[in-house]
């Protein structure tokens, strides 16, 4: 495995060791790029958390706030209505094995914000997905350290409304281990051990296409950092930009890409289609 195959999560519970975790998006917002609005109501999106739960999703990740490119930010207040009744209902839902592993699914708080990691985490949150890699809110890293959850690192080239205009690197890889290491180190010193936290080198999050095949050909060279790669491929632009494929036309290029990664040793896939993922990653694990 890149970086390991174990995770550190809320309760001191450890996941795996396993060949991979599966990440089910809901998306509370009008306005994600692929399944904007659909999910918006509570109601909904608890459906749907239940329905990627049932299809044998690992984690549920839980946000409020769209964070793709040119996404205008959303008010604290806005984003806590969305996302803790939500979490606050799905953490309800009986835990179920997966894969050898029991107490399936568990929750995660997609957002960068203090006041709503913490309420989210008081919720029934085990894991905080952060884009930020606490840089846009200096309230994030006390809640991590007094909640000690998982936490996933991520790169990103500045805020979504500007991530893209004009990202510019000389070695993407190299650039990124630079920033993790970086982040790293003042995250273990806030208090978050370093075994709560997994990598995201955050495709499409400040990047060109060139950027994101840099990074997928090179995830190899994260694993000098000792921590497992949480990727999130699913039906991104770069499908688009690569194959001529609109939103709706990525979902295979999501599951070869997803199998070619659980192949070469990345730990956690974030999707929106768990069933499709799942064969993939199966078929690779069989494979392998």
């Amino acid at each position: 495995m890149i970086g390991g195959n174990t995770w550190h999560v809320s309760g001191g519970r450890v996941l795996g060791p396993a060949p991979f975790l599966v990440a089910g998006i809901v998306n509370v917002t009008p306005d994600s790029f692929f399944d904007g609005g659909r999910f918006l109501d509570p109601q909904a999106a608890v459906a749907q958390g239940r329905e990627l739960a049932s299809a044998g999703a690992h984690i549920l990740d839980v946000g409020g706030e769209s964070t793709r490119p040119g996404a205008l930010p959303v008010s604290e207040a806005d984003e806590l209505a969305r996302v803790v009744p939500v979490v606050r209902e799905l953490a309800q839902l009986p835990r179920m094995s997966q894969d050898g592993m029991p107490g399936f699914p568990l929750l995660s708080v997609d957002t960068y914000k203090a006041k709503v990691a913490d309420a989210a985490l008081a919720a029934g949150a085990s894991i905080v997905n952060d884009i930020s890699a606490c840089r846009f809110d200096p309230g994030l890293p006390d809640v991590l350290a007094q909640h000690q959850p998982g936490y996933v690192l991520m790169h990103s080239l500045g805020r979504p409304g500007t991530m893209q205009q004009g990202p510019r690197y000389d070695d993407v890889v190299g650039e990124i281990m630079h920033f993790f290491e970086e982040r790293l180190a003042a995250l273990t010193k806030a208090g978050l051990p370093e075994a709560n936290i997994v990598l995201d080198p955050g495709i499409g999050f400040g990047k060109l296409l060139e950027h994101n095949l840099a990074i997928l050909r090179g995830l190899e060279r994260f694993g000098a950092l000792g921590r497992p790669l949480y990727v999130g491929l699913s039906n991104k632009s770069l499908w688009g930009q690569l194959l001529g494929l609109e939103p709706g036309e990525r979902q295979t290029a999501t599951a070869v890409a997803l199998g070619l990664l659980v192949a070469r040793g990345v730990f956690v896939h974030r999707v929106h289609d768990v069933a499709l993922a799942r064969q993939a990653a199966l078929i690779a694990t069989a494979m392998s």
